[in-house]
């Protein structure tokens, strides 16, 4: 389950792997190993095209005051039109339209969510990452920026996946990563067969979600189905051409990947940048497409998967690298022509803050820069064209309407960039950015739109920065939201958000769900415990292991400071978070059984034995680094596991789950509700249909915002003991 020591694309561990090449040969050229006998060919995952139905609509302008989201933009060669991910119409889809213009042009009506999206460089081809049925299995698309001509490139035979990279720079073919297909019946294998007839026992539906009044039955891991542990699988990134005609072509393959993405290719073909391994040991390879040999390896900071590009004449190599350092900085690694390592320089850093997103414009000689400040993204645009790395120009800070950077798209003119915003008081929008002035595309929704048409009419709230210390002196991080109308000196009911990763952190953006808790009158503070980005690589790597325990007390540290700080009432606390921050809701309410009067946990791990038997091959590897092996490190997860300390739970729990969850399975939402209720406490779990780890789809959205409000409220308002 847990990754191998030795890297099985590099055949080194990670110290080795950033020195510089794998093992060499006498004429100094290093060999990935080939697919050992029994492994899977690589043909048998080579993706084929398939041709789709058009499902374009050419005008699809929401009605007037209509608020919606848009984000991961993608420009046209010309710099003038944006292809983006928009839920105007309830999901997320792919749209198109200009950075100066209100026409809109929906180039794939599907309900299927649309996650990421790529437009060519030569401006023939949208490239895009749809989740059929929500679950987690993806696959990629194509289609012509009028919206003809969409067919199908990756990810079509059942149970296979596809993610999509980067494309060559002429537009003549497309980099895509696949998986091997799903055993049939196995526990990975996306969205669930037809149902049998009626809902489990005393289940209610609506077509959208089954709330469960789970029966009383065996509360551990012996009361429900066993999964046997899922057999490593193989990823293998290909180039595709877009136009069908030549057959793909294989750029590296390797067995039980955690993760394998295309970022680069360099203008003559010959070298590959790849995005490769589990979350704290991610690298940057160079390959040699015309032999799929790795010339050299560096590690690379986690988070946004596009860590860099080639130069021009791919003599250098810029990273978004934290190897060696608490922070992540933009790195130049000079190549030689064969792409072995000549040397690193530290082209931008910062004392205090990582770099979290570069966009390398498509020139390479320029690149725009993401700094994470506690939270708030400062954006800066750098000039690249210097003789030699370390002589990059004087950074341009560019001032920015809203708080967050969430995306960056590079153009053809190095100083009108396209990105998307996010804040306090705003949904995701695109902006454009001729000379560092931000002007909002007309199509992303107007300021004024978020602020009096957010859900339920409720008005945004600008958080308060919050610095909470935990018991053995860790300084921590967070937000605290201030429900309107209450007096500043009076606690109020209280919900803890934790959020998941454990590597994400809390960023200063509107929040539906927030919204919905403010307006009932309800308090939210959101922290950021240890084991949370943004604050450097010593604060992620603070919960690894036993490190568990101290995180787990952090959410009882969080709460006392917000009670000692007057701010929040100790009979009226609440937890709740999704994935690792459900985790967290169960582990915190069995922990500290007395702190808080209810929780609802979201997505989350009760059980750590059934969580590695269930979930991912590449989810557990990346989770053995982070909570325990689940051989060597069984009596610490068995400690580790809400399930294991479930006599302990006092207070009621409402569990939220999407049915086509692979990452964390419904099982573990499952069983913890029926344990808690065996207990003669009350719980209950909301399965929403035709949603995977993250919840997509607009009205599942909102049935979960109002069913966890709904809760709160009859939980922490009511005034008895």
């Amino acid at each position: 389950m847990a990754a191998d020591a030795r890297d099985p694309l590099t055949g080194a561990g990670r110290a080795a792997a950033t020195a510089a090449s794998a093992a060499p040969d006498e004429d100094g050229t290093s060999h990935a190993p080939r697919p050992a006998a029994g492994g899977v060919p690589a043909a048998r995952s080579a993706p084929e095209a398939l041709l789709l139905a058009d499902t374009s609509v050419p005008d699809g302008a929401p009605p007037s005051g209509t608020v919606h989201g848009c984000w991961y933009p993608s420009v046209d060669p010309g710099g003038r039109h944006v292809a983006f991910v928009c839920d105007r119409a309830g999901v997320p889809q792919l749209w198109t339209g200009p950075v100066d213009g209100e026409e809109v042009h929906l180039l794939d009506a599907d309900p299927d969510p649309v996650i990421e999206v790529s437009w060519s460089p030569d401006g023939r081809w949208i490239a895009y990452t749809t989740a059929p049925g929500g679950g987690e299995l993806t696959r990629v698309l194509c289609v012509r920026p009028d919206g003809t001509g969409r067919h199908l490139l990756a990810g079509g035979e059942p149970g296979t996946s596809a993610l999509l990279g980067c494309w060559q720079h002429d537009g003549s073919a497309v980099a895509v990563t696949v998986t091997d297909p799903v055993p049939p019946r196995s526990a990975h294998a996306g969205p669930a067969a037809p149902e049998p007839p009626g809902p489990p026992g005393g289940a209610r539906r609506d077509g959208r979600a089954v709330l469960l009044d789970v029966p009383s039955g065996r509360g551990s891991a012996d009361g429900i189905a066993t999964v046997q542990e899922p057999q490593p699988r193989t990823l293998s990134a290909y180039l595709v051409d877009p136009e069908g005609v030549d057959a793909p072509v294989l750029i590296a393959s390797e067995r039980g990947a955690s993760t394998l993405r295309v970022c680069d290719l360099s203008r003559d073909g010959r070298l590959a940048l790849l995005y490769r391994g589990p979350r704290g040991r991610r690298q940057a390879l160079v390959v040699r497409t015309r032999d799929r040999t790795v010339a050299c390896a560096f590690p690379v900071a986690d988070g946004d998967p596009w860590i860099g590009g080639f130069s021009p004449d791919a003599g250098t190599l810029w990273l978004r690298s934290d190897g060696d350092r608490e922070y992540a900085a933009l790195v130049a690694a000079r190549l030689d022509p064969r792409g072995h390592p000549l040397g690193t320089t530290v082209v931008a850093q910062r004392p205090d803050c990582g770099l979290e997103l570069l966009a390398l414009e498509r020139d390479a000689r320029h690149a725009v820069l993401a700094w994470n400040v506690r939270g708030v993204s400062e954006l800066e645009m750098v000039d690249l064209s210097g003789t030699a790395p370390a002589s990059a120009g004087a950074a341009r800070t560019v001032t920015l309407p809203h708080e967050v950077v969430v995306g960056i798209a590079p153009t053809a003119d190095p100083d009108a960039p396209v990105v998307a915003l996010s804040g306090s008081r705003r949904y995701p929008g695109v902006w454009w950015l001729p000379h560092g002035l931000p002007l909002r595309t007309p199509w992303s929704s107007r300021d004024a739109d978020d602020e009096h048409a957010a859900p339920g009419g409720r008005t945004p709230v600008r958080p308060m920065p919050m610095s909470p210390v935990a018991r053995d002196g860790l300084t921590l991080g967070g937000w605290y939201y201030r429900a309107p109308g209450r007096s500043p000196g009076e606690p109020a009911p209280c919900v803890l958000h934790l959020h998941g990763g454990p590597e994400e952190q809390e960023r200063p953006v509107l929040d539906p769900l927030y919204l919905e808790l403010l307006g009932r009158g309800l308090d939210v503070f959101a922290p950021d415990v240890r084991g949370s980005s943004g604050y450097g690589r010593s604060f992620v790597d603070a919960d690894l292991g036993a490190g568990r325990f101290d995180a787990i007390n952090d959410v009882e540290d969080c709460a006392a400071h917000v009670v000692v700080e007057g701010l929040a009432d100790p009979r009226r606390l609440a937890v709740m978070g999704r994935s690792y921050g459900g985790y967290l809701v169960m582990a915190s309410l069995v922990w500290h059984p007395d702190l808080f009067r209810t929780g609802v946990a979201v997505c989350g791990m009760s059980d750590f034995a059934t969580f590695f038997a269930g979930t991912e091959p590449w989810i557990a590897q990346s989770a053995a680094h982070k909570y325990g092996h689940p051989d060597r490190d069984r009596d610490l997860l068995r400690a580790l596991s809400p399930m294991s300390r479930i006599e302990a739970l006092r207070a009621p729990v409402l569990a939220v789950h999407g049915e086509h969850d692979t990452n964390v399975p419904p099982g573990e939402s499952e069983q913890f509700v029926r344990a808690v209720r065996e207990r003669g406490v009350e719980a209950e779990l909301l399965l929403l249909r035709h949603e995977g780890h993250d919840f997509r789809r607009a009205d599942n959205r909102r049935l979960f915002r109002r069913t966890a409000a709904d809760w709160m409220e009859r939980h922490l308002l009511d005034r008895g003991p």
